[in-house]
């Protein structure tokens, strides 16, 4: 998830919410598949909301553009909502069966997505015919969505997390914006510094509602070298002194130095728009978690920086990395299959268009120069091209983004039936940020117990 999101996005994850596409809005599959003047019809979501009007806009143009180049396609845009930075509301469509014909997921939906029954098999129309720069992604990011051999969608976003951090409340505070925490006590001792300015400022927040508290949690135990599963994945892990370290470094936080706000159960877009109000000294995220702060809930660029993930006692041991692609609804002809590819191809993987149109993005105050999404391999065309690109349309300080880029952590992936495993760790989060005698060693067994079962029940 980055912001997502992500969930990002997973994040880039888009906003809450419902909206009318300026193309269409529809959620029905198309039975006609190919009408009688030969033209293939299919539906894909995650359109931007209609607050997002520049978005928006250019989501509609690159449609239109798109459908002009491929005056054989027809592409019928649907917002979702909630699906696409919300995993439960995701899971509901998935179960419902309302799903577009091309429908965007986490790249921790695969199992999910399998076990429902719905995804297509698209190894063999997943090329250079309808991806040009398909040789150009990461070979890794391909494998996410693999299972058995067979490639079931195409990642379009991926992202690693670090501190984000406001540096006008940390220059406020007295604390040098160029010398961000490196370890959770550096982040606590920052955290009472910038809660202290008071106006209902939090020097350091967190997640923990949503599926986002897992997400997190997750992250914060990679830090501590941790790991949410057993190396087999056959059992929980987390319940262990660095599980316990990570509640208590939040619990010390929130109850001992009262750093965090008394508003918890916070989920993503609400943490983001307290970002943006300039109420959040502190919180982990990925790069893009600043994007959004911009685009979708008007903070100020300029605000923000990032640092690399601290950890306990040094450098963070790994970091969570993740991201979202879209998958194919079972049960379409190949021109549609083909058809959908071309489209992702063209918004979603081409340097120079869509999401990587940064002329077109740097003079609507949508940030580029941030350090992702990281999508094809190092020394690759597309990458060298995509990253000329992003240098020479930069509308941000890359230097905010400097430490982050000069001191990767290790990237570690997100366990396996993440989104479930997530669900049950909101429980552990929520419980130390809204209970002052909430026990640890209870909230730890208690999700070690349902994620023991839950992976169980897969057998």
């Amino acid at each position: 998830m980055s912001v997502p999101k992500y969930r990002k996005a997973a994040a880039s994850a888009l906003v809450a919410g419902l909206g009318l596409s300026l193309v269409a809005c529809s959620t029905k599959s198309y039975d006609a598949k190919t009408d009688a003047g030969g033209k293939v019809t299919i539906t894909v979501d995650c359109q931007p909301v209609g607050a997002q009007k520049e978005l928006l806009k250019n989501w509609n143009d690159d449609v239109a553009e798109f459908q002009r180049q491929n005056p054989n396609i027809v592409i019928k845009s649907v917002s979702v909502g909630e699906q696409c930075n919300n995993p439960p509301d995701f899971t509901a469509r998935l179960a419902g069966g309302t799903v577009t014909d091309v429908f965007y997921g986490y790249m921790t939906d695969l199992q999910q997505v399998l076990d429902s029954g719905q995804a297509m098999d698209i190894t063999e129309f997943a090329n250079k015919d309808t991806v040009p720069t398909w040789d150009s992604v990461d070979p890794a990011l391909k494998q996410v969505f693999t299972d058995s051999g067979k490639l079931y969608a195409v990642p379009v976003k991926n992202y690693s997390m670090g501190l984000v951090y406001n540096k006008v409340l940390f220059q406020q505070a007295g604390l040098d914006v160029n010398n961000p925490p490196k370890t959770w006590g550096d982040v606590r001792a920052a955290a009472k510094k910038i809660s202290a300015l008071g106006k209902g400022i939090s020097g350091y927040s967190e997640y923990s509602a949503g599926n986002t508290g897992g997400w997190h949690f997750t992250s914060l135990l990679y830090s501590q070298g941790g790991q949410v599963l057993t190396a087999d994945g056959k059992k929980a892990d987390f319940n262990n002194a660095m599980g316990k370290q990570v509640l208590q470094n939040l619990k010390d936080m929130r109850y001992g130095d009262n750093s965090m706000g008394d508003r918890q159960l916070l989920q993503w877009g609400d943490l983001l728009t307290n970002a943006g109000a300039g109420k959040v000294g502190m919180f982990i995220g990925a790069p893009d978690a600043t994007q959004a702060i911009v685009s979708q809930f008007q903070g100020k660029f300029q605000d923000w920086a990032m640092a690399p993930l601290p950890g306990q006692d040094g450098a963070a041991k790994a970091t969570l990395g993740g991201g979202e692609g879209y998958f194919f609804k079972k049960g379409l002809t190949p021109e549609q299959v083909k058809a959908g590819l071309k489209w992702i191809a063209y918004q979603k993987l081409t340097p120079g268009k869509g999401q990587f149109d940064y002329v077109r993005a740097k003079p609507q105050n949508y940030p580029v120069g941030l350090p992702q999404p990281l999508l094809f391999a190092n020394g690759s065309d597309a990458q060298k091209q995509e990253l000329d690109l992003r240098k020479a349309n930069a509308n941000v300080d890359t230097a905010n983004f400097a430490l982050f880029e000069a001191n990767p952590v290790p990237i570690k992936g997100e366990p396996r039936n993440a989104q479930a495993i997530y669900a049950v760790l909101d429980a552990a989060m929520s419980g130390v940020l809204t209970n002052p005698n909430a026990n640890i060693d209870a909230l730890l067994k208690t999700a070690e117990d349902k994620v023991n079962q839950l992976l169980a029940a897969e057998k």
